[in-house]
């Protein structure tokens, strides 16, 4: 027994650093994976256009009697245009105003396409000091929309809900028209509806982009679906890039409505990116909870190694803390969430509209408590997900949404 036991306690990291090596150990295997795929799709198309350039080449060579090595050197040349903004056909000018507006824009936003790069060195030198702080202040403000619109969604969710249970007449009357006087006690918007809306709603921005792009840009139907992804993503391969044309019919209209769709594909491409990443933590939780049961059969009641709530496997909630141990009588974790109902929802609107600004004092004071090793405090808003702290955008989504529990 004290041989199990002693097993249990070196199994027993810091959980965020056990969540942290495992997301990375799939994160690898996810990677690994993917080039697996991406290799047998796209090898053979690689091949085949290897062969059919090298024909053309040594056809091109003997019917106009050049060498392969002038053709080469040539064909380097006309690379090095290219990098430059140089097109056989006749673009829009890279560097005009309206140019450098949309290479800055994809800068800031991390876009990155690469059809528009500077090539003089004080260019070069400028972008680095340009896009440290315009890189920052658009992450700032995409995390800063993605508070104002979990707000929103939960408030929208809730009205809903309200409107729902009146319909039912299971609110008292006297309540009928005032909804401060009562605040739906014990309910929260779920996360996976979030999850959904934000979803639906990326599909409906790409969706409608891809409609503009299509007849405007001359592409099908499917790349243009594939450059919303790409780009809204972020990504940006720069294979598919638009605006580039001379010239187009509505010019300002089609520039203008190009700039919208990007503003907000990219805003709801990362909330939604943030509120998945609750649900794969939720995932981590659960992976995590089943291997230390695995490895420590004697940890199963007490829930040893997360001692966290999560959605994947309900269930009443234990009462002892790590390694079996009954938690403090002090703990303000217990007492604030006692009684609540967590399962698939969020934290209340009550805790959401307090907590609506970022702070950067605690900000700063979790980075300062991480790097001096300090023990974090571990206050209610933290107890009701599973992430115990966070900067940043993860910061945001512990104010904004609460991991799913298993005990109602």
């Amino acid at each position: 027994a004290a041989c199990i036991s002693e097993c249990c306690r070196s199994l027993h990291l810091n959980e965020d650093n056990g969540r942290f090596l495992l997301l990375a150990i799939l994160i690898l295997l996810y990677l690994l994976c993917g080039a697996a795929v991406f290799s047998a799709i796209e090898r053979p198309s690689e091949l085949q256009a290897h062969g059919r350039w090298n024909g053309t080449l040594l056809n091109f060579s003997e019917t106009f009697n050049i060498s392969l090595q002038d053709l080469n050197s040539f064909l380097r040349e006309y690379e090095a245009a290219i990098a430059a903004g140089i097109r056989a056909d006749a673009l829009r000018p890279r560097w005009d105003f309206t140019g450098a507006f949309y290479f800055v824009g994809t800068v800031v936003s991390t876009i990155g396409f690469g059809m528009t790069t500077p090539v003089t060195v004080a260019g070069k030198v400028f972008l680095i000091f340009y896009g440290l702080l315009g890189c920052a202040a658009t992450i700032l403000f995409f995390n800063l929309f993605l508070e104002r619109i979990i707000t929103l969604l939960a408030v929208v969710m809730k009205a809903v809900r309200e409107r729902r249970i009146r319909n039912s007449g299971l609110l008292p009357p006297g309540i009928h028209h005032d909804f401060s006087a009562y605040s739906l006690p014990g309910w929260k918007p779920s996360v996976y509806h979030v999850m959904l809306i934000l979803g639906l709603s990326a599909i409906t921005i790409s969706c409608c982009a891809s409609a503009m792009y299509t007849p405007v840009e001359g592409w099908a139907y499917l790349d243009s679906l594939y450059f919303c992804f790409v780009t809204f993503s972020t990504i940006g391969f720069g294979d598919f890039v638009s605006s580039q044309n001379g010239a187009y019919e509505y010019q300002s209209l089609y520039r203008l409505a190009n700039f919208l769709f990007m503003l907000m594909g990219v805003c709801c491409i990362y909330s939604l990116f943030n509120v998945i990443s609750i649900v794969i933590k939720q995932v981590l939780n659960w992976m995590l909870q089943k291997m230390s049961c695995l490895f420590c059969q004697r940890c199963n009641k007490a829930n040893a190694f997360l001692g966290r709530r999560n959605a994947i496997r309900p269930g009443s909630r234990s009462r002892k803390g790590r390694f079996g141990r009954p938690p403090d009588s002090d703990g303000p974790c217990d007492s604030d969430t006692e009684g609540r109902r967590l399962s698939g929802e969020m934290i209340s609107m009550k805790e959401l509209t307090a907590s609506n600004k970022v702070s950067l004092a605690i900000m700063q004071k979790q980075l300062s408590e991480s790097a001096n090793g300090y023990p974090r405090t571990v206050c209610s808003s933290s107890c009701h997900n599973g992430f115990s702290g966070g900067v940043g955008a993860l910061g945001i989504m512990n104010n904004r949404l609460a991991e799913t529990s298993n005990s109602r």
